[in-house]
């Protein structure tokens, strides 16, 4: 049996201005679509600061709180720096 899975995919561009609204509106997505795993597509992020990162680590928290796991696939090469410059690669690469 394969598990339910569920995907989201980054915007192109994901500032500051952006990240909010953008978390909030897909931890209320993952509440109201509860699934076992949430695959979340980075491969379109090529405008993006800190606050991407922020994003992701929100989502994964919120989905751990309510038992479903993250996958994040298609990091740049320039999203993994800066995950890796701030510390949190590792969280993110075993959401």
């Amino acid at each position: 049996m394969v598990a339910e899975m569920s995907v989201l995919k980054l915007p192109h561009t994901l500032l500051h201005e952006q990240a909010d609204a953008c978390l909030a509106q897909w931890v209320t997505h993952c509440r109201t679509n509860a699934q076992p795993s949430v695959v979340l597509d980075a491969s379109a992020l090529v405008e993006f600061d800190s606050s991407a990162l922020a994003v992701l680590l929100g989502l994964r928290r919120a989905l751990s709180v309510q038992g479903s796991a993250l996958q994040i696939t298609g990091m740049t090469p320039r999203l993994r720096e800066l995950a890796s410059l701030y510390g949190v690669l590792g969280l993110l690469e075993q959401a």
